[in-house]
């Protein structure tokens, strides 16, 4: 070998292993309320700062402090704790339907209720999400959408409004401003900055808000979508959800580690945060900020939000393989549900008995639409959409060919 140092490949480690405590100390925590907040018409250079600190409200006695504090009135609180609270029993209850084998498939969101939910709370009427698969608290904390039309696409019967035509979990809601869930990893965020960029041609105050997960930010079309964003200045949120986990893959794999997801945005032109994602009260306060940016033509906004998946990847995946059962007890931000709900008592507006109530009114209102949805059928009783259906809403007028093939086929 000559005198010139051999170059070796940089492959990162995983931070957890089962039995091995996963180290949180690249997170760099900081405390509640010490993060600047600037003017919404700041330029991206005045947020590098941001995209390495963490946004944070909510202090550990549960106060509300800093410039971020978004003031919200307690009815607004309570309302997103409901819905909070509900999404995680809608998840649980979903969970067991699969073991029961009543669906093929589920994906849990449980620990980040806050960042959609909150989110959801920032944005308006005909705004249009571009979600993955663990943002149903975007549907679940509106009451324009039924539970019970949810469980149907799931257990695929025969009021599946997606006719069978997409996995479990993959909904799709034009009036709910929930855009068709792809499952090819990267392609929504894409879609969000043209949709975005359309909005913006036709001159209207309508804005895009595109989700992806930290290991999908290796894909391009993560890097595509930045970089129109800001050659375009498209009104548009770019949420990165890094739950710490892609599978089975710790986030280190994408580079989280290295570096932080948002300071890519502040690489690219684009303003950034990096945002609390287990404090209600920050990710409201973070999605508001950025979605007046956006409607105010001031450019799009990645933001980064640091949560952790707290369950399985889905249904498919056993997470003691490759991480300790208890690592979600020692995230260093908590739990979104208890963190809102104690300053919620601290306020003198919510309290155990409450709290206790609220969780049999949910747990009986998921019950109940989960009755009616299986009243319909479920993969277990073999009430699915009859095959005729691969024919439908292809053509508007069906060809010979496939006429032909639908009646040899006894549809």
């Amino acid at each position: 070998m000559s005198q010139q140092q051999a170059l070796r490949l940089h492959v990162p480690e995983p931070s957890g292993r089962p039995g091995c405590a996963t180290d949180f100390s690249y997170l760099h925590v900081s405390a509640a309320g010490q993060v600047r907040r600037p003017p919404v018409d700041t330029s991206h250079f005045d947020t590098e700062d941001l995209a390495y600190s963490l946004v944070r409200v909510l202090d550990q006695e549960g106060k509300a402090v800093g410039p971020w504090d978004p003031k919200l009135e307690p009815v607004t609180m309570r309302r997103g704790l409901r819905a909070m609270m509900k999404t995680r029993i809608f998840d649980a209850r979903m969970l067991i339907a699969q073991r029961q084998k009543k669906i093929s498939f589920y994906m849990q969101c449980l620990g980040e209720e806050a960042i959609a939910i909150a989110h959801a709370f920032a944005l308006q009427q005909g705004d249009m999400c571009f979600p993955t698969y663990r943002q149903q608290g975007l549907l679940l904390c509106r009451d324009d959408v039924s539970m019970m039309e949810l469980m149907c696409q799931l257990m695929s019967n025969e009021r599946d409004v997606m006719k069978g035509r997409q996995l479990p979990v993959m909904y799709s809601y034009k009036r709910a401003g929930f855009f068709s869930i792809s499952g090819n990893l990267g392609t929504q965020f894409v879609q969000a900055v043209g949709w975005a960029m359309a909005s913006a041609i036709k001159g209207d105050t309508k804005i895009a808000s595109g989700w992806i997960g930290d290991g999908a930010t290796a894909e391009a079309d993560f890097h595509t979508a930045l970089t129109f964003a800001h050659v375009y200045r498209a009104p548009v949120i770019l949420n990165v959800v890094n739950n710490q986990w892609a599978i089975s893959t710790f986030q280190a794999i994408a580079g989280g580690e290295s570096t932080t997801f948002a300071a890519r945005g502040v690489g690219c032109g684009i303003a950034s945060l990096r945002v609390d994602g287990n404090d209600f009260l920050a990710v409201y306060a973070a999605s508001q900020w950025a979605a007046e940016r956006a409607r105010s033509n001031l450019g799009p906004t990645l933001i980064e939000w640091v949560t952790y998946r707290a369950g399985p990847h889905s249904t498919s995946d056993d997470p003691s393989k490759y991480r300790p059962a208890d690592d979600w007890e020692r995230f260093p931000l908590g739990d979104p549900i208890e963190r809102l709900k104690t300053h919620l008592v601290s306020l003198g507006e919510w309290s155990e008995a409450q709290h206790k109530q609220a969780q049999q009114e949910l747990e009986a209102e998921v019950a109940a639409a989960q009755k009616e949805a299986e009243s319909y059928g479920t993969l277990l009783d073999g009430h699915t959409p009859s095959a005729a259906t691969m024919f439908e809403d292809v053509y508007a007028e069906m060809p010979e060919h496939l006429r032909v093939q639908r009646q040899q086929l006894g549809a």
